[in-house]
């Protein structure tokens, strides 16, 4: 477990500004729950912490070290997508 804090995050998709100015503090061991209509960023702010999306702006800390610009392999972060990006043959651990 590791605590996640997010720092003025901001992200655009050319024109479209999809996550403004995000502060966020997550400690080791909280349980944290995105909730919002579609299309509100909480995708986009999984996957700048997972490093699948480079945030516009803000920095991003895993335990206190800044990883915006560290290989997603390298975060030890997993991510199961909601839906058709699963196999289904396969187990969630294999998902992940």
């Amino acid at each position: 477990m590791a605590s996640v804090t997010l720092r003025r995050v901001t992200k655009r998709f050319e024109k479209v500004l999809a996550v403004s100015d995000l502060d966020l503090d997550v400690a080791d061991r909280d349980f944290l729950v995105l909730l919002g209509p579609s299309g509100c960023g909480k995708s986009t702010v999984l996957r700048m912490i997972a490093g699948l999306e480079s945030p516009s702006a803000g920095d991003i800390q895993i335990d206190g070290v800044r990883v915006n610009d560290v290989h997603p392999k390298q975060r030890d972060v997993a991510m199961v997508f909601q839906s058709y990006a699963l196999y289904p043959a396969k187990t969630v651990r294999q998902n992940i």
